[in-house]
């Protein structure tokens, strides 16, 4: 295929998903999908200098559905132009400043050095208010950017959408109209329909003709551009102050910087931060803070050359699912887990993403052969947020399994969870649970992994979790891969983990609910494990953070007869655990959340992280605004630099010793 031909299959494709994207608000793929397709396109023009008049990259928008009275804006509305890598922004900043040195050396009014005003970049729908003599006159949707889709019906709906502004005379304000993501959990969990995403949500509240659609999904905007004004504006932030002043929904957040280092900075910021915010927000656009220079540059057919959006790596993508398969933890859920077609994020490539539980596969309509929508946050395994069309043709129903998937156990219903009952026999469980045990912040049994546990229980019948405390060198040396180094290595660990910490140990028997701190404040609470073994409901509940669920289930856990066996035999292995004497803890540290970054000579972050919390402390993993401390060692990396950048106080060097050495001693 030639590059002409090849230009004209994307046209065409995109179109199609242009139409179903802007018009129908029902996305055939993510926008990491159709990035890729765009990008490609706007490459093979570029190489071959061939632009067709009906290239998407021409266009703004989408097209005007027909149930909607057409309206014409008074300016036009343009589109964003996007970088996707700090070598585009760099380009575009070189190009923004050899147009102001252009501009200056023909001109006596010369224009200031750049500077830069970052806000978030929306995912939601475009809105258009028109005002005139202090009232709301129309309210439409972008368009095409010429002519768009009268809507002011449902945008009356949203309530930070003023209907009267001080000002008198004719505007046109450009927002965004965005579903929160809270709003879309409670929506999803009240109504039979389910909606796929907040942006498609948005998007469709505002393109429905029953306005009680629209009310029900309490929709919110902010707003950050005046297209039609006779205000004089000097700079983008007298124009914000504007808005805001007129009771305009603004976002907080709005950064003035004037370096390309700074603006860096900010990226790298709010790429982390993003996840944390209950709106959509797939970018940040940047723009040239003063109005002249804005005016100076102009713009292309498409763009203004004195803003870009820079936009983060995508999220979402589309896959096909092409089986469940159904797993077994330690406490007997049996949970599904979907197994997708191979698709690339962000160069690591997904196979298998989450399905909570059956009700989570029935509400987002899930089918094997589905063509789903897919979510990939941090570095977990992706979760599956719908499908793309409930109505695909070839999917078969996932059906419910009736017994356990590994010992054939008839399977029961909890709540919201399929449960198996057989805790004594079911392998998964019992490997899950002796990995637990081991764990290193449990009770630190070095090399006994999930591959030597199960190879103990295949080739020596280990069935529970005291059996382990009974191996001797006789056993292990007979087995594959068993040599008398990691032999004896492994016999050592177990010994030593025969004294403990109570909190270790209390974390490491599995109760339900009960993670490493609530481990900690048992500890604290009861001294010692006979104390808790035989404390009721009302003295849990005494702890913070233990409410009367997780109060009922350590009491049930502790008054189950199999359980409070086995512990016996357990504990009778020679366990000795180091009771917690009256003055090991303190709130010193209470309300204080830090994090710990680099490497700290001498000691492990685990055992920096079990003194902070053994004195009221938390510790968090990510720097953020509610950060009181950053504990730094060496080679430490982007917290230490987000840290100065919010001023969060940062202990190194002999301040850090010395803060860990009070720590230590009391």
């Amino acid at each position: 295929m030639d590059k002409k031909e090849e230009i004209n299959e994307l046209i065409e494709k995109i179109e199609e998903l242009n139409y179903h994207y802007y018009t129908l608000d029902a996305p055939l793929v993510s926008d990491g999908e159709y990035d890729k397709l765009y990008d490609k396109l706007k490459k093979l023009e570029k190489e071959t200098g061939i632009i067709p008049n009906n290239s998407p990259t021409q266009k703004v928008g989408g097209e005007v559905l027909e149930k909607f009275q057409k309206h014409f804006h008074i300016s036009r509305l343009y589109s964003q132009d996007k970088a996707q890598s700090y070598e585009d922004l760099n380009d575009w900043l070189d190009r923004a400043n050899r147009l102001r040195n252009s501009y200056n050396q023909s001109h006596d009014d010369m224009l200031p050095e750049l500077e830069f005003v970052l806000e978030y970049k929306f995912d939601g729908l475009t809105i258009n208010l028109t005002y005139e003599d202090g009232k709301l006159k129309n309210a439409s949707t972008r368009g095409n950017g010429i002519v768009g889709e009268e809507i002011s019906a449902q945008v009356k709906t949203i309530k930070s959408v003023p209907l009267e502004i001080r000002e008198k005379s004719l505007l046109e304000i450009q927002g965004e109209a965005l579903m929160p993501l809270s709003e879309l959990e409670r929506y999803n969990k009240e109504n039979e329909f389910q909606l796929k995403n907040a942006r498609n949500a948005a998007a469709g509240a505002l393109r429905n003709l029953d306005t009680k659609e629209t009310r029900k999904r309490n929709l919110t905007a902010y707003f950050y551009n005046i297209s039609t004004n006779n205000l004089d504006f000097k700079t983008e932030e007298e124009m914000l102050d504007f808005l805001k002043k007129e009771n305009f929904n603004i976002h907080p957040y709005h950064k003035l910087v004037k370096t390309y280092d700074e603006i860096i900075a900010e990226l790298e910021k709010i790429s982390e931060e993003r996840k944390n915010l209950d709106i959509l927000t797939d970018g940040v656009v940047i723009k040239i803070n003063d109005i002249r220079t804005q005016e100076a540059l102009g713009y292309t057919n498409k763009f203004p050359r004195w803003s870009i959006a820079f936009k983060f790596e995508a999220e979402e993508y589309t896959t096909t699912l092409l089986d469940v398969v159904w797993n077994v933890g330690r406490t007997g859920k049996v949970t599904p887990s979907a197994i997708l077609e191979p698709v690339d994020f962000s160069g690591v490539t997904v196979s298998r993403a989450t399905l909570n539980n059956y009700d989570d596969i029935e509400r987002k309509h899930v089918k094997i052969g589905s063509k789903v929508f897919i979510r990939r946050s941090n570095d977990v395994i992706p979760e599956i947020l719908g499908v793309v069309d409930q109505n695909q043709p070839g999917t078969s129903k996932i059906e419910k399994p009736s017994h356990c998937p590994y010992c054939n156990t008839e399977l029961i219903e909890g709540n919201v969870h399929i449960i198996c009952p057989n805790s004594i026999s079911c392998t998964p469980q019992l490997l899950a649970r002796m990995e637990h045990y081991a764990s290193r912040n449990a009770m630190d049994i070095e090399g006994l992994s999930e591959k030597t546990i199960a190879q103990l229980m295949e080739e020596l019948n280990i069935d529970d979790i005291y059996e382990i405390y009974d191996l001797d060198y006789d056993d292990l040396i007979k087995l594959d891969r068993f040599g008398p180094k990691k032999t004896q290595n492994l016999l050592d660990s177990i010994q030593e983990s025969k004294r403990r910490d109570l909190n270790r140990f209390i974390y490491a028997i599995g109760i339900p609910n009960v993670g490493e701190r609530t481990a900690r404040d048992l500890a604290n609470k009861f001294k010692n494990f006979d104390n808790l073994r035989h404390a009721n409901a009302d003295q849990l509940i005494e702890i913070d953070d233990i409410g009367e669920i997780t109060a009922e289930n350590i009491v049930e856990f502790f008054e189950d007869e199999k359980i409070s066996n086995a512990l016996d035999i357990l504990l009778s292995k020679g366990i000795i655990l180091n009771e917690v004497k009256d003055d090991n803890s303190s709130n010193e540290l209470e309300n204080k959340t830090f994090v710990i970054t680099g490497t700290i000579e001498n000691y492990k972050r685990d055992d920096i992280k079990e003194l902070i919390e053994k004195n009221g402390g938390k510790v968090s993993g990510s720097v953020s605004k509610n950060t009181d401390i950053v504990l730094c060692g060496q080679n430490a990396g982007s917290k230490l630099t987000k840290a100065r950048e919010l001023n969060i106080e940062v202990y190194e060097d002999d301040k850090l010793f010395n803060f860990l050495e009070q720590l230590e001693g009391k």
